[in-house]
């Protein structure tokens, strides 16, 4: 049987999360809402289509009014004001009105997006998420954060609006290539080091069943870590004070993916991001030395990476300063207190940031030694 959270505002549920092994609720829970007067458009990108898109048409295209497809490149590269234009476009030409529903199928690009497009399509439509890989289980379809990026710089345009229902279908991990997989775990590991060391410490513990995609070990991996997440977003929802705590190792992660032209995957660049805001929670005098290198190497057996090479750093440095997390000049830092325990921070300095960009900087000259 389906688990299933809710997403509770000012103590009114919002919309639930659902998770399952398979698709075969989901026509049932669409039913919700009325689905039979009502088109929906399923929006996708060119890898999910050709896995899922059939499968959830045959599902629902009995059940609703109409059902269509909208499709567009798979990549980061794809995220962006021009793809929502087409979005537009197509739903006008396929006379979709306010009534009507966007369901997002697959990743964390397509579930900004398609929500950014329900958002400001006709001033808002309803949108469902229905996210297929690790990454947008763990984090980008829960909580309501769409957008897209503007001249490389990451989620610069966006909006909160919440989905009517996120149904997570975890089998679907099973079809993510390695290194898509674990890039996805890095929000996972997040979780548990910002606000959870009992579930930090049962994924070292579980780390051959995560690593082999174990179904039931990767149900209950996603039903704790959105469980944490949900308990920060309903207390935040707008991202006003706690919430920001989510964004631990993104400061410096969001630079190091704009600076490798996303050649580095989302997860990667959080996986070092975290290792860098460990590395400053060391050196501010709030972990021990122990704790940071514990926390660094627990990344390894994950498959993600602790260093990187051919970055200029003060290059990331000047890119942090463009991280929507700032104000008045100060960038919101999230150190760690222990291992289960985030807090924001203002104090962190340029040099601190360039010592820690340094950390995981592996330079020609590491290599020549």
């Amino acid at each position: 049987m389906a688990q299933r959270l809710t997403i509770q505002y000012a103590k009114k549920p919002c919309y639930d999360i659902i998770f399952s092994q398979n698709f075969q609720d989901l026509a049932i829970e669409l039913e919700v809402f009325g689905i039979g007067e009502r088109r929906i458009c399923i929006v996708t990108d060119s890898t999910v289509e050709k896995l899922y898109a059939e499968e959830i048409l045959s599902l629902i295209k009995n059940k609703c009014r109409k059902a269509v497809l909208f499709s567009f490149p798979s990549g980061e590269a794809s995220k962006t004001l021009d793809t929502v234009q087409k979005a537009y476009t197509f739903l006008i030409e396929e006379e979709f009105d306010r009534k009507d529903i966007l369901i997002a199928l697959g990743g964390g690009v397509v579930g900004d997006l398609t929500g950014f497009t329900a958002a400001t399509y006709l001033r808002g439509i309803d949108f469902i998420q229905i996210p297929t890989t690790l990454l947008a289980q763990a984090d980008s379809s829960i909580g309501g954060k769409t957008g897209v990026d503007l001249n490389g710089y990451k989620n610069m345009v966006g909006a909160f609006y919440m989905p009517k229902l996120v149904y997570m279908n975890v089998s679907t991990l099973k079809t993510l290539e390695e290194r898509q997989y674990f890039s996805g775990f890095a929000e996972i590991m997040k979780h548990g080091l910002i606000r959870d060391h009992v579930f930090y410490v049962w994924l070292i513990e579980n780390m051959y069943e995560i690593c082999d995609r174990d179904p039931n070990i990767l149900e209950e991996m996603v039903v704790r870590s959105s469980n944490i997440k949900k308990m920060i977003v309903e207390k935040d929802p707008m991202e006003k004070g706690e919430r920001a705590l989510l964004n631990f190792g993104h400061t410096i992660g969001h630079a190091l993916e704009k600076a490798r032209n996303f050649e580095l995957y989302h997860g990667e660049c959080v996986a070092l991001g975290c290792v860098a805001a460990a590395y400053i929670s060391w050196k501010h005098e709030l972990l021990t030395m122990d704790e940071y290198y514990e926390i660094r190497d627990m990344f390894v057996p994950f498959n993600l990476p602790i260093s990187i090479d051919h970055i200029n750093p003060e290059e990331i440095l000047r890119l942090t300063k463009s991280d929507k997390k700032m104000e008045a000049g100060k960038i919101k830092f999230i150190l760690l207190k222990k291992v289960g325990k985030a807090v924001i921070d203002t104090s962190v300095t340029d040099e601190d940031i360039r010592n820690a960009i340094q950390e995981i900087y592996f330079s020609d000259e590491d290599m020549a030694e």
